[in-house]
């Protein structure tokens, strides 16, 4: 990543252009974090920068950003400019080219408005960015106001630097955010759903959804999880306390988590609240099955793909099925173990375990379930198929799945292990 990058920046100053590292890249660098992209502005136009490589992509020519490709690396390259007249809460209609001291003032945070020439290792910082690096603040470029009635998603970018760079939010900024935060939903679910992830998965999701909490944000994008807060549980299962508290905490027990399980520690629990009722105690009736379509619905909305979605919803629906593991049929828990993402459902299990009544019984015996078992014992080789059926002399149907589903529950009792006693037994029970 790095050697192209130099390659780039070299060709640039070699054709006597003005050119640095930008944004998140000399951030990342002056905090002694691992760098996975490097972004490049530059006084060359676009044109002169498509003239200068030999492969390159117009991502955004319009506003000066052309993608140069190296060794099969991306680099965004960006012409200095000046952004203005934004009409959706997101993009500027109109773009000039400028010069670097002009462009940092339309970069969304001090921290982001940073150029670096690695070649001399100076740093041209025109807006006390550094500053805010060493006193670990997110301050917006300029007036809060103005930044984010600019672009809305730089409401959310505020949360998502704070949480990710451990940073706090200056004063004025979160004041700002709080009083645009309505206003988050100008922008596109996809957009939101990319800085929620990057929350979610990031170092400190639970500070995170706190922040979205107090901001105000959490109710205009996800108001089912702003619900949970204050929604009691029992106190002998859930001595950490609401469902709010719950979930964060949950997220604080986690280490790294995909895109995936981040949701599902989300959502597991989203449909406690409108099935809270107190009887011999407060109970949750049902309220897996009302999350995991809560879960969808949700997950819809934030633009996830439909196999994330599937996923979600599968774990969100089983979440409750580790209570009875112990007791289930032989064939039942080996369906439930050989789940394709079993993984996940055994992780937000302990999670789930861990931050509330803190017993891991269930969890240690899948464990051992998983060591003792090959593939081979929880997925065998069918004994016989739907053409064995017909030449029996069956009619093809639903009956065949019923049929096939109480043949493979034998098989995985050890009740049935032969192709010709599975005969017989369809003889028995269906001629």
């Amino acid at each position: 990543m790095l050697k192209g990058a130099l390659a780039i920046l070299k060709t640039l100053h070699d054709q006597g252009h003005e050119a640095y590292f930008a944004g998140g890249a000399v951030r990342d660098l002056l905090l002694e974090k691992g760098i996975s992209e490097i972004d490049i502005a530059t006084s060359a136009s676009p044109q002169e920068i498509e003239q200068l490589f030999p492969k390159t992509i117009p991502v955004g020519k319009q506003f000066g950003v052309i993608v140069v490709v190296q060794d099969t690396n991306h680099y965004e390259v960006t012409t200095f400019r000046k952004e203005a007249d934004y009409v959706d809460g997101r993009h500027p209609t109109r773009v000039s080219f400028t010069d670097a001291r002009h462009d940092v003032e339309r970069r969304d945070f001090t921290v982001n408005a940073l150029f670096y020439n690695p070649f001399t290792e100076e740093v041209i910082d025109y807006l006390k960015g550094r500053e805010d690096l060493e006193r670990k603040l997110i301050r917006t470029v300029g007036p809060p106001q103005s930044r984010f009635q600019e672009d809305k998603l730089r409401l959310l970018r505020a949360l998502r630097f704070a949480c990710q760079l451990d940073f706090e939010i200056e004063r004025q900024t979160y004041q700002q955010v709080k009083e645009h935060a309505s206003q988050l939903t100008q922008v596109s679910w996809e957009r939101i759903r990319d800085e929620v992830l990057k929350i979610l998965t990031g170092p400190d999701p639970s500070r995170g959804l706190k922040l979205m909490s107090d901001s105000g944000i959490l109710e205009v994008i996800l108001p089912e999880i702003a619900a949970m807060q204050g929604v009691q549980q029992p106190p002998q299962f859930h001595p950490e306390g609401d469902v709010f508290v719950h979930t964060c905490l949950m997220f604080e027990l986690s280490q790294e988590r995909s895109e995936t399980l981040a949701l599902e520690i989300l959502l597991h629990d989203v449909g406690k609240p409108p099935t809270f009722i107190i009887k011999e105690r407060i109970r949750f009736d049902g309220h897996a099955d009302l999350g995991a379509k809560m879960a969808e619905e949700i997950c819809r909305r934030l633009r996830i793909s439909n196999q994330q979605i599937e996923e979600v919803v599968d774990v969100v629906k089983d979440h409750l099925r580790f209570i009875h593991v112990q007791e289930m049929r032989e064939s039942t828990l080996k369906r439930f173990l050989r789940k394709p993402n079993f993984s996940d459902h055994l992780e937000l299990h302990r999670l789930d375990s861990l931050a509330s009544h803190g017993k891991l019984s269930s969890y240690h015996f899948c464990q051992e379930k998983l060591e003792e078992l090959s593939q081979e014992a929880m997925r065998p080789k069918p004994l016989i198929n739907g053409h064995d059926l017909i030449r029996l002399g069956l009619e093809p149907g639903p009956l065949f799945s019923e049929i096939l589903s109480a043949i493979e529950d034998f098989q995985l009792e050890g009740k049935l292990s032969s192709k010709e006693e599975t005969l017989d037994w369809v003889k028995k029970h269906y001629l």
